[in-house]
């Protein structure tokens, strides 16, 4: 059993049911289009795809947008890229109980998530456009 709770079986029914349902032969359609669109505005096809296929991925893993990624863009898109943005995205009264150490510990996580959320941002920017599904 994985850490979610689904079993070999239930895996083995999602990926037959996705295999009837066409999904495949939609995903491979799709992803002609999209590549085929990046080539004609000049995007690399290579980075595209492997963008694209990361996309397909987390649909079929159901994964869901992080609320601390939807934050990160919402104020990307509001504000663009600002120089207090891990200020901004400090929980303050959590910050204050910390001590010294463990604020340090918590500035350079949290500086972490926020480097891995606006590299995210800049591929979904540059990529989502050409994407069916956006």
């Amino acid at each position: 059993m994985s850490k979610d709770g689904t079993t070999l079986r239930d895996e083995a029914r999602r990926a037959k049911s996705r295999i009837k349902s066409g999904f495949w032969k939609e995903c491979k359609e799709d992803m002609r289009e999209s590549i085929e669109l990046a080539r004609e505005q000049g995007v690399n096809e290579s980075k595209a795809g492997r963008y694209f296929a990361e996309r397909i991925g987390a649909q079929i893993a159901g994964e869901k947008e992080d609320q601390f990624y939807l934050k990160v863009k919402e104020m990307l898109l509001s504000e663009g890229e600002v120089s207090d943005a891990i200020g901004r995205l400090t929980d303050k009264p959590y910050y204050d109980t910390l001590s010294y150490e463990e604020k340090q510990r918590y500035t350079l996580s949290l500086s972490e998530k926020y480097l891995r959320a606006l590299e995210r941002f800049r591929r979904e920017c540059e990529f989502d456009p050409l994407y069916k599904n956006a």
